[in-house]
């Protein structure tokens, strides 16, 4: 399977010269609450491939400048507030081919009651780029020690001794407190699932190739089965990372093994990737080792996982089942994920990764407008993921719920990204998680302190 944007992988890069394109703020219908703001040429299915780009020669030498150059800005400018505003933007290299831009636009501070409604901002934008043609290094995703233990994108940058980092998927911070890192929507790391579709409309995944540095947005179906190599039946795997439900009626230990619990339950695997010890309670759990095969067959649920081993747990009926199909021996694990209109397969493979945000915000260069009465749509914080037209990588960060920098609506992101030159773009987790780092400092202004975040796309430079 080809993924939507291929980058060159020449030069595992991420970087480049900021480009703005003055192109249609007409928005895009991506959904049935999507109301487009002009009309805009058929949108192709949202997880369609961008397909290849053409090469591009190399761009000729250019004078020696200063590392930080403010500048007087012949690009478009934001899409924020009223006409007129002030506008400056500084561009400063932070290694070949990768370059951060900051942009302020309006001047002085907001009061707080002013926030969602002022036309004057002001508002603070910082623009990561990363020319594939130029830059040298990979992008790839990267979480804290568990994915129940949730960490600072200054942390997590600075662990993988990355370059430049932004955080990336969305969590719930109501979860049950011993998993607050646990993402909310498909995850992976170098081909293994952390954790699944959640199968709600607004959900968007950014693939990543980091063998070859390509992207792909769009909307990814998942199904898991465990198989009996002896024939002993076949089980629907239910969750990945995440505690089963527990059926009515099987909330004690004892009544896991009773008829009663027979018509429900789910079945969930666990990798060592989750936390210290695997979620307590009633029904079955079997520990697997590197091959498949049943090391313990428990009665209870709750373990610590060693080396390579994963598990799976089951409840209700499924416990039982469960049981009976580990007893006869070794056991496969099947995880699918596919492209959502045509089921193409996504490989799992070493190399590919994904982070899942809430809805796109450009499709083909056209802003996506979607109209909620939610907070998720009114101003906030905001961090965003995309490529422009020429394959370059970019992530940008709003700075809000602040005097200095009031932040953006959906719709005002979008055209912020299209603006930007985005061809590509879909929100990542934003509000208080809006962070990003340059070798392991924060850059923008988080709101409050830095809040510890699911996971983070990194860029780790090429060493000499």
């Amino acid at each position: 399977m080809t993924f939507l944007c291929r980058v060159r992988p020449a030069s595992y890069a991420l970087a480049g010269i900021v480009t703005a394109t003055a192109v249609a703020t007409a928005g895009l219908p991506d959904s049935a609450d999507a109301v487009a703001a002009a009309p805009a040429p058929a949108p192709d299915p949202l997880s369609s491939l961008i397909g290849n780009l053409a090469p591009t020669p190399d761009p000729a030498p250019t004078p020696p400048r200063a590392a930080e150059t403010p500048r007087v800005s012949h690009e478009p400018a934001l899409p924020l507030g009223r006409a007129g505003l002030a506008e400056r933007r500084t561009t400063k290299t932070l290694a070949p081919g990768v370059t951060l831009t900051v942009i302020h636009r309006g001047t002085g501070k907001a009061k707080r009651k002013r926030w969602a409604s002022t036309s004057t901002g002001p508002w603070v934008v910082n623009v990561l780029t990363i020319d594939p043609d130029r830059a040298d290094g990979r992008l790839q995703r990267t979480y804290g020690r568990t994915l129940a233990d949730p960490d600072r994108t200054t942390a997590l940058a600075r662990r993988a001794s990355a370059l430049v980092g932004v955080n990336g998927s969305f969590f719930s911070l109501q979860a049950d407190k011993r998993y607050r890192g646990l993402p909310q929507g498909l995850t992976i790391s170098d081909g293994r699932v952390l954790s699944k579709p959640t199968g709600t409309s607004q959900e968007v995944t950014l693939a990543l190739d980091s063998e070859q540095n390509a992207l792909r947005i769009g909307r990814f179906d998942w199904t898991g089965k465990v198989r009996s190599r002896a024939g002993a039946g076949v089980l629907t795997l239910n969750r990945v990372n995440s505690p089963p439900n527990v059926p009515k009626g099987c909330a004690k230990h004892a009544a896991a093994r009773k008829q009663r619990c027979a018509d429900s339950g789910q079945l969930a695997e666990f990798t060592r990737d989750f936390a210290g010890r695997t979620p307590t309670g009633p029904g079955v759990e079997v520990v697997l080792d590197r091959a498949g095969c049943p090391v313990r067959i428990l009665g209870h649920r709750g373990v610590r996982l060693t080396g390579a081993q994963t598990s799976l747990q089951g409840t209700g009926a499924t416990a039982l089942r469960l049981r009976r199909v580990a007893r006869a021996g070794c056991l496969d694990v099947e995880q699918t994920v596919v492209n959502r209109p045509d089921g193409r397969r996504l490989p799992l493979r070493d190399g590919v990764s994904a982070v899942t945000g809430r809805y796109r915000l450009v499709r083909d260069g056209q802003a996506i407008l979607h109209r909620r009465d939610s907070s998720l749509f009114g101003r906030n914080p905001r961090t965003i993921a995309g490529t422009d037209a020429a394959g370059r990588l970019m992530f940008v960060t709003i700075d809000g719920r602040q005097p200095r920098s009031v932040g953006a609506t959906l719709w005002e992101a979008a055209r912020v990204a299209q603006a930007l030159g985005m061809h590509q773009a879909l929100n990542l987790d934003g509000g208080g998680s809006t962070t990003m780092a340059v070798r392991g400092k924060v850059v923008n202004r988080p709101v409050g302190s830095e809040r510890a975040v699911a996971d983070a796309l990194v860029w780790l430079a090429a060493k000499d």
